[in-house]
């Protein structure tokens, strides 16, 4: 048998080929069904085209088998087969593609021809997992068959074989295992089921495969089985769908497939919220199957989650997660893509970056978001239930880059207000007072936290709504948003919050300035713990509470501190500032003993910022000196 070698560096080539362009080594698999897929297209497309084979779709299929004993696979199919010179032309030169030459032949006459090989480097997969690779081919027409050979860079031969039919088979001869790698594991039928499954599920044609299975002997009942009882026989199974639940019309599936599908495909025990289904031809043309769920997976919040899309091309699964088709914001979507126009690398296992995939990704975010304002409108609690689970990630998305997609999110945000339901930003400001200059929020470890707030009270009594923040992201939102509709977001621990009137703003501040050298005085026993001390016309029943002026607030300095591994130094600091409630019997009491008991008044002014700072949430820098203070004081009252 004389040896050949292959043409163009054949050595160095497909030593790149069975080491560096394949990541994965049971990719070879979708190759040759892939490959076998297009021989049977080409017989089928001449079947149409010239009317001469008497063969209808029916009557082509591809077979799968595997032999424990002698560690073998074998894939054959009844396509075009193919002729001495075809093989020596299609494998003995690396890299030139058969079917990218008929493809390119037949689109002169049919737009529709749909060949999956590109680069005629699939077929050489075979040999990151084969010692031997075996080819035996009879063209369609031709009663010659030819059977291929080789080791690998060695080289290959040709000679004739014998072969029934047309078609094709190859035959691999698995790598001995190693310590690392189990070669045995593909002479599984269930493994190879499972990557039919994975890769090619979709394609067009029957892959079948002789299947062990067992079952109770003649006779004998269920109930009274023992496991000599069972007895084992083959039976022919079809492993692949064919026809993807994609490329049905929507009115041709029902919501149980859908589901089932989703559950099945993404193992998801519960069914998805909605569906999304999208179909574009033009620029770009693609089919999408999109998944909103109803829960977020466990890791779906940390760093080991990754989002991504499934992507196809003509039915055959190239990527199981393709992260650049989905936004960071819409990372919760499940699905797929099937497109024909993508680019793809040479090893078909990546996307290489061009318009059509841009297109894509831009389409489809339009979509979703589409989608999302669709449930928000006409199913608000489908909505509010997607909302609990993933709300949190639209957040971030406003927030993040910059709020580069603030607009594109602000209106699909909700947040818990006042009025004890979720609101959406529009419908606040809907809803707000003839006069209401800003669209207030507090922030809170919880809803209850919030509720108590000393600030609440009063706003809620003068009937203005409150949006409650308890995410720790949520004020950082809402400051790169900056407004809605023109109406600025305003914390209701800020300084300011624009609701006087210019005579209550004259009163105060005539108050304020005959209570001035009480203040600073209390300013100054404070230690720069604050900016300054004030009266307050927002606390109601309450004596005190703390408040921020400047660009940072009480909550950014408690989330922005709490992060791991922030150092002392480099810890931020609100500018705080104490509000005191003129109206609360302890406003009298500190004026008395700034004139008759200044060192007492410096304990209260202790006392009132701890109890602010615990208010608010935060903790109390000393809490020893701070119970030392407060037993003091019981004992001079019980004196």
């Amino acid at each position: 048998m004389a040896v050949k070698q292959f043409k163009t560096e054949s050595k160095r080539i497909l030593d790149l080929m069975i080491h560096s362009i394949y990541t994965h080594r049971e990719i070879f698999l979708r190759e040759l069904i892939s490959n076998a897929s297009d021989a049977i297209d080409k017989l089928y497309y001449r079947s149409l085209s010239e009317g001469e084979t008497g063969l209808s779709r029916d009557d082509f299929a591809i077979e799968i088998q595997t032999n424990k004993e002698n560690r073998t696979i074998t894939i054959s199919d009844n396509g075009c087969g193919m002729t001495k010179d075809e093989l020596e032309n299609n494998l003995g030169v690396i890299a030139r593609s058969g079917s990218l030459n008929f493809k390119k032949e037949m689109n002169e006459k049919n737009d529709e021809i749909d060949i999956i090989g590109q680069f005629g480097v699939g077929f050489y997969s075979a040999f990151m997992v084969s010692k031997c690779v075996t080819v035996q081919s009879r063209a369609y027409g031709s009663k010659e068959a030819n059977e291929w050979k080789s080791r690998g860079p060695s080289g290959y031969s040709i000679e004739p074989c014998e072969k029934e039919t047309h078609g094709t088979t190859i035959t691999l001869e698995l790598l001995d295992n190693t310590e690392e790698e189990n070669y045995d594991e593909f002479l599984s039928p269930y493994r190879i089921s499972a990557l039919v499954k994975k890769y090619s599920d979709y394609i067009r044609y029957p892959i079948r495969m002789e299947m062990e299975k067992t079952r109770l002997k003649e006779g004998v009942e269920p109930k009274d089985a023992k496991s000599e009882d069972y007895e084992t026989y083959f039976e022919t199974e079809t492993l692949n769908s064919m026809v993807p639940i994609w490329k049905k019309k929507k009115s041709e599936v029902t919501k149980e497939e859908y589901d089932r599908f989703y559950q099945d495909k993404f193992m998801d025990y519960s069914e998805p919220l909605r569906v999304i289904y999208s179909s574009t031809e033009g620029t770009a043309t693609y089919n999408a199957l999109l998944f909103i769920p109803s829960k977020a997976p466990f890791d779906y919040y940390t760093r080991e989650y990754e989002k991504g899309l499934m992507l196809y091309a003509n039915g055959v699964m190239i990527m199981e997660k393709c992260a650049d088709l989905l936004p960071d914001y819409f990372s919760f979507v499940k699905g797929l893509v099937d497109s024909e126009d993508l680019s793809l690398n040479i090893s078909r296992e990546m996307l290489q970056h061009d318009r059509q995939l841009k297109l894509i990704a831009s389409r489809l975010e339009k979509k979703i978001k589409s989608e999302l304002l669709s449930m928000l409108e006409n199913e608000r609690e489908k909505y509010e239930e997607f909302f609990t689970a993933f709300g949190l990630q639209l957040k971030y998305g406003v927030y993040s880059d910059y709020g580069m997609h603030k607009d594109l999110l602000s209106d699909l945000l909700l947040f818990h207000s006042s009025e004890g339901k979720y609101v959406t930003l529009k419908e606040y400001v809907g809803r707000m007072k003839e006069g209401q200059s800003g669209i207030f929020y507090a922030c809170g470890d919880s809803l209850a936290r919030i509720e108590q707030l000393p600030q609440t009270e009063t706003l809620k009594e003068k009937g203005y709504e409150i949006l409650y923040l308890t995410d720790d992201v949520d004020e950082f939102a809402l400051k790169m948003l900056g407004k809605f509709e023109e109406k600025e977001f305003r914390n209701i621990s800020s300084d300011d919050l624009g609701l006087k009137t210019e005579e209550e703003k004259d009163e105060q501040k005539k108050q304020e300035e005959e209570s001035r050298e009480l203040f600073d005085f209390m300013t100054e026993a404070l230690g720069g713990k604050v900016k300054k001390v004030v009266l307050s016309d927002r606390l109601g029943s309450h004596p005190v509470c703390l408040s921020a002026q400047g660009g940072i607030s009480l909550e950014m300095e408690k989330v922005m501190n709490a992060m791991p591994n922030v150092p002392q130094e480099s810890r931020i600091r609100a500018e705080k500032v104490l509000e005191i409630n003129p109206s609360h019997p302890i406003f009298e009491a500190i004026r008395k003993l700034y004139e008759t008991d200044r060192e007492k008044l410096k304990q209260y002014a202790e006392l009132l910022y701890a109890q602010a700072l615990l208010i608010e949430g935060f903790p109390i820098e000393d809490p020893v000196a701070f119970s030392g203070k407060l037993c003091d004081l019981m004992a001079q009252l019980a004196e």
